[in-house]
């Protein structure tokens, strides 16, 4: 039975992620997580965690060495995907230290623990579109010989991780693949990413708990967007359909639209009518990606994936987590 690793278990991708091999694989997961790291998304797990049957809670932090050795040490992986980041754009700007710490050097502990006990798994890197950045509408769709234009300290220390996960192949022979995913949500996703604050404030709204209005930022930037359920499904096939090591791939899906579009698909599904916009200051970023429209094709030929949810699919799952998740309990706008 292969064991397999995924740092970020608690986030919205790893979370999926597990979902989808339990059902879909016989593998061993093991999940990193650190110890004050929220549980909320693997909440439904929780029986299978307590008795160990197929999935695994592994206490790693990445920002320490002597944790990320001896992790590797004790589960010796055959596939280990690397998810775990400080993964917020806006966030970054305000901490610096903890995203690069986390990113880049998290990164080179993860790759350098696996090169020091000589193991040698599928390992794969997860990168990000936003280490484009500022693309030219000439440059568009944005291919993986793309150069980068990074428009936040999130998508420096993406570009380190990328380049990282490049080097550990070619210096040492590592089994490494480098994803760089487009925007993908659905359920779960963090309240600090453009469209799930929309559905969280819509949410809000509809159970009396914010008026009838939606704090924006930037709504003219460009997305593409895919759900997470057919990301994860991506990653399953990148490790398992004859993988390239030390190849690079754009991800993403094929709907393309403005950030402010989707928040007018929100509030038309909305429960209640007449929901005010408002620009939000605290909300733009300094310098945005605007322009996130990639060519997939070379992954596309490579896995024969495509996205198979629909855009409509995923906005209302996603709007009906946020009524789900705040149904319960007091609300904090942020």
């Amino acid at each position: 039975m292969k064991k397999v690793l995924i740092t970020g278990i608690t986030g919205m991708v790893g979370s999926h992620l597990a979902d989808y091999l339990l059902s879909n694989t016989k593998w061993k997961i093991y999940g990193a997580c650190r110890w004050r790291s929220p549980t909320d998304n693997i909440k439904h797990l929780v029986n299978l965690i307590n008795v160990k049957k197929r999935i695994h809670l592994e206490y790693m932090d990445l920002t320490d060495y002597s944790s990320v050795e001896n992790s590797l040490k004790k589960i010796k992986p055959d596939i280990i995907f690397h998810l775990a980041a400080q993964s917020f754009p806006k966030a970054s700007f305000d901490m610096r230290e903890v995203t690069f710490d986390t990113n880049i050097l998290g990164t080179d502990r993860l790759l350098n623990s696996v090169l020091q006990l000589k193991l040698n798994p599928i390992i794969h890197i997860c990168s990000s579109s936003e280490i484009f950045g500022k693309v030219k509408k000439r440059d568009l769709p944005i291919k993986e010989t793309n150069s980068f234009h990074p428009a936040s300290p999130y998508a420096i220390s993406k570009i380190g991780t990328d380049l990282l996960g490049k080097f550990y192949h070619e210096a040492y022979g590592m089994k490494t693949l480098i994803t760089r995913m487009f925007t993908h949500t659905g359920p779960r996703r963090g309240d600090y990413f453009a469209e799930s604050s929309f559905a969280k404030q819509i949410a809000a709204i509809e159970l009396g708990f914010q008026k009838k209005e939606v704090l924006v930022g930037n709504l003219d930037s460009l997305r593409t967007v895919a759900d997470v359920r057919d990301a994860v499904r991506a990653y399953y096939l990148l490790v398992t359909k004859k993988p390239r090591f030390g190849e690079t791939y754009n991800i993403g899906g094929n709907y393309v639209c403005k950030i402010g579009d989707i928040l007018k698909y929100l509030i038309k599904i909305s429960t209640v009518k007449n929901i005010k916009v408002k620009i939000d200051k605290d909300k733009l970023r300094p310098l945005d990606a605007d322009l996130q429209v990639p060519d997939t094709s070379k992954f596309k030929k490579h896995t024969k994936w495509k996205p198979e949810i629909k855009f409509k699919k995923t906005m209302v799952d996603l709007l009906n987590y946020w009524r789900h998740k705040l149904k319960d309990g007091p609300y904090i706008n942020r």
